[in-house]
């Protein structure tokens, strides 16, 4: 199998990488973007369950709602093909929060950022770059945990997006969840979804969502159906790619103490002032 380069997959943009499925013309003219009152903003750092939250989404509204795939996902005809979307939509984004259009806030649309430990996220994306041919070839586990703590991977460092959107902590309009909860107690991180979306969900039909909403029975329908329209990743359009493991903990099975220690050190730095970070759970 050939190498797959860095030169020929990936661009910079704002000091942050993006993938060639993602525009330059594109991202320069987010600026421009109008959103509608009624958007929700559904943002992740990849990797982060942002298929499970989705599917979420779409069982709540469902059928009075569009799931679009990124706004940053294709070339400049993509602004248009959302504006051509008739109804609500629900607009899926990895962006970094200085880089989200202004229209977001000034319209006060609400966002759900969904955080995962970052130990199982690069896990997760280490696992995605080997196995997806739209990132470059990587040697090994060392070499890429290193990348991702410098945050020379797509999306940029993680420490820095969480870190961008967590200014927006006490912003009536971002609702904060964690996908360790959504592992630990699904029923009541939708009811907690429901109550912010103002949306009046019955307790059968929570119970309902969340059984169609698991992570196997999710795995299972991508099995089978692999719609490339139908992805909420900026990264490939292979959804059979999208779901691996969705543990929380088999970071343990990659990393060694030194890694680990590493890990902590960088982590420790850089989140210092993070209130977001002290929720984080890296083992049930």
């Amino acid at each position: 199998m050939s190498s797959r380069s860095e030169d020929d997959l990936m661009h910079t943009f704002n000091g942050i990488t993006f993938t060639i499925r993602t525009s330059p013309e594109l991202l320069k003219s987010l600026d421009t973007f109008d959103a509608r009152e009624d958007d929700i903003l559904l943002v992740s750092y990849p990797k982060s369950g942002t298929h499970w939250l989705a599917e979420i989404l779409m069982h709540l509204y469902a059928p009075r709602v569009s799931l679009t795939s990124p706004i940053e996902f294709g070339d400049l005809s993509r602004l248009d093909q959302l504006d051509r979307l008739s109804g609500k939509r629900i607009i899926p984004t990895h962006l970094d929060g200085s880089m989200l259009p202004p229209a977001f806030k000034l319209k006060q649309c609400k966002a759900i950022y969904i955080i995962r430990n970052p130990k199982d996220i690069a896990v997760s994306m280490y696992h995605y770059y080997r196995d997806n041919p739209n990132l470059p070839t990587i040697d090994s586990w060392p070499v890429f945990l290193e990348m991702f703590l410098r945050g020379d991977v797509v999306c940029g460092s993680w420490f820095d997006h969480v870190l961008s959107w967590e200014k927006h902590t006490d912003d009536k309009n971002t609702l904060f969840l964690f996908y360790e909860d959504m592992k630990q107690d699904l029923p009541k991180v939708v009811k907690k979804v429901s109550a912010f979306l103002a949306l009046n969900t019955s307790e059968s039909r929570i119970h309902e969502i969340c059984k169609k909403s698991s992570f196997s029975e999710m795995k299972t329908n991508t099995e089978k159906e692999n719609d490339p329209n139908h992805t909420v990743c900026a990264l490939t359009s292979n959804r059979k790619l999208v779901f691996r493991k969705g543990a929380v903990g088999d970071w343990k099975n990659h990393f060694t103490p030194k890694q680990n220690r590493m890990f902590e050190e960088t982590f420790n730095k850089k989140m210092k002032f993070s209130e977001v970070a002290k929720h984080l759970v890296y083992e049930f």
